[in-house]
């Protein structure tokens, strides 16, 4: 087994998110939202090179030469998927590896709410899940999508960069596309996938304008759109997708916003009450019609207050989730402060 294989076995083992090799450190692990170093000597501009190049493909390697960085997924057999990551910096190249679950998990077993289940039952719409990197998004669509999947007789298409979680055909019809491989890029795919007869189009991430735009006409036009976005709560997410557009345009993209969006699913993952691991946070704001509202006037602040008051239709803040996983043992308070928006709640 190449060396490289054995660093993504050991990363595995031991429930690492991520491996990192990077040039002038041994190798590293993400292990529970932490940094921890392999024994073992740092890694020259020559080793790392050929540890990585170990596993490309010809057509892979030219990238790197020509654009110094890419992303692709890698298959190591019955260990599992990694998502890898290759820039160019000034030692050198380095490279992050993503460990994907072999098994597709249930939405229950991740810790999300019970009304993210009902989001996987409508038909159109916008449904974004947000946060910052690593905190668990990819993973959480892919959950939503086998759900679909293996309860719904659909078309699901999917755009990703690169293919993360594979979805066997279910009860539904999956196809599944990766940018740079299948398609030129999400704009592209998109365009094209209005075409393509689907039911549920699954993007795996909004990068600009024209990715936003023609998600959100998707949406608009009778397609269940879900999408992930690295924005930090629903309020924010709502800004960026405006902001996103030069001012002529945000009037009329505030109001595709706030006719689409169906919910969005913040997340945060934070140490357990050991630290053996991390247990998800999850703030969640579900389109109602006095969100459409707030959206199309722009009174972003009053949002929270949409949030309270729809306490009986499933929306939860941040804090409220960080409230509930302190109660029921699974955060310590200091976890639970030190991630609060409202530290005075937490004493």
């Amino acid at each position: 087994m190449a060396r490289l294989d054995s660093l993504l076995q050991m990363a595995a083992r031991a429930r690492a998110s991520d491996l990192h090799l990077a040039v002038g450190e041994p190798p590293l692990l993400r292990q529970f939202g932490r940094l921890k170093k392999f024994q073992g000597e740092p890694l020259t501009p020559e080793a790392t090179k050929k540890l990585v190049y170990g596993i490309l493909s010809d057509v892979q390697r030219k990238i790197v030469e020509q654009k110094l960085q890419l992303d692709f997924s890698y298959d190591l057999k019955d260990v599992g998927r990694f998502r890898g990551n290759l820039v160019t910096g000034s030692k050198g190249l380095s490279a992050t590896f993503r460990i994907i679950p072999t098994r597709i998990p249930g939405l229950d077993e991740l810790g999300l709410p019970d009304v993210v289940r009902r989001f996987c039952t409508f038909h159109q719409g916008l449904i974004l899940v947000t946060g910052a990197a690593g905190q668990g998004k990819s993973t959480t669509l892919a959950a939503m999508i086998d759900l679909i999947n293996s309860t719904r007789p659909v078309h699901i298409l999917t755009i990703e960069d690169p293919i993360e979680f594979v979805h066997p055909i279910k009860k539904g019809l999956v196809n599944q596309r990766q940018v740079g491989m299948h398609t030129r890029s999400f704009g592209n795919a998109l365009r094209a996938a209005l075409r393509e007869d689907p039911d549920v189009i699954m993007v795996g991430e909004l990068r600009d304008r024209e990715s936003v735009s023609l998600a959100t006409t998707a949406a608009e036009t009778g397609h269940l759109v879900m999408a992930t976005l690295s924005t930090s709560s629903g309020p924010k997410t709502i800004s960026r997708l405006v902001d996103s557009f030069p001012s002529e345009e945000q009037n009329q993209i505030r109001m595709m916003v706030a006719d689409s969006l169906r919910a969005v699913i913040t997340q945060m993952l934070v140490p357990n009450v050991d630290s053996s691991g991390r247990v998800l946070a999850t703030e969640i704001l579900i389109g109602t019609v006095p969100l459409a509202n707030l959206i199309r006037t722009e009174k972003m602040h009053q949002i929270p207050s949409v949030m309270q008051t729809g306490r009986a239709l499933g929306m939860c803040s941040m804090d409220d989730s960080l409230q509930q996983l302190l109660k029921a043992g699974k955060i310590t308070r200091e976890t639970a402060r030190s991630h609060a928006l409202k530290k005075e709640l937490f004493g």
